[in-house]
């Protein structure tokens, strides 16, 4: 095969993976519907419940203020902005298993070329400066290999973007490892 067609055959590839952009603060929701590959894989309402659950489940759970309504434990009702405990429930619903990444290792202590049939993708959540330095928060993007080909799917992105290969993934997960991101694992299992 030319590379010619080679290129043409990555473009038609590229055009064909689902990517959803980002909207306020559900850079979660985002997340697993770009890591699953499908439109409603997740919907709000459904984080919105594994959170609430996730809350009413809480042994520790705290004392009722007038802002709980909007600032739940585990999200911001109206914004999203959902946590770690979330991911976690709404990949187990799905038959999967959350991996956290040791960030000593590194990018390099990460198999990425084991089969699809156990490394389904990988989630980040990157520290994010917006407006000028003056906000800082944390953003989850979606790392998913698709037919042979890596993708970051981070819905910040105008269209998912796919790496020249597990090496150029590699360079890219140390480089946010290095800025403090938590790198998380989804397997199939």
């Amino acid at each position: 095969m030319e590379e010619k067609d080679v290129v043409v055959k990555k473009k038609k590839l590229q055009e064909q993976v689902y990517h959803e952009r980002q909207r306020l603060q559900f850079c979660l929701l985002h997340s697993l519907n770009n890591l699953f590959q499908e439109r409603g894989a997740f919907t709000r309402s459904h984080l919105n419940a594994i959170a609430e659950k996730l809350a009413l489940d809480d042994p520790a759970k705290g004392t009722w203020r007038p802002l709980s309504v909007i600032f739940q434990p585990h999200h911001n009702t109206f914004t999203g902005n959902y946590d770690i405990n979330v991911l976690i429930a709404a990949v187990e619903e799905k038959g999967k298993r959350v991996v956290w990444h040791d960030r000593r290792g590194g990018a390099s202590a990460i198999d990425l070329d084991q089969g699809e049939d156990k490394l389904m993708g990988i989630v980040l959540n990157v520290p994010v400066r917006r407006y000028g330095g003056l906000w800082k928060g944390r953003h989850w993007v979606a790392l998913r290999r698709i037919e042979g080909a890596w993708y970051n799917l981070d819905s910040d992105l105008a269209a998912p973007l796919s790496f020249k290969d597990t090496e150029e993934v590699k360079e890219y997960l140390d480089v946010v490892i290095g800025g403090g991101a938590e790198v998380l694992l989804v397997m199939n299992e």
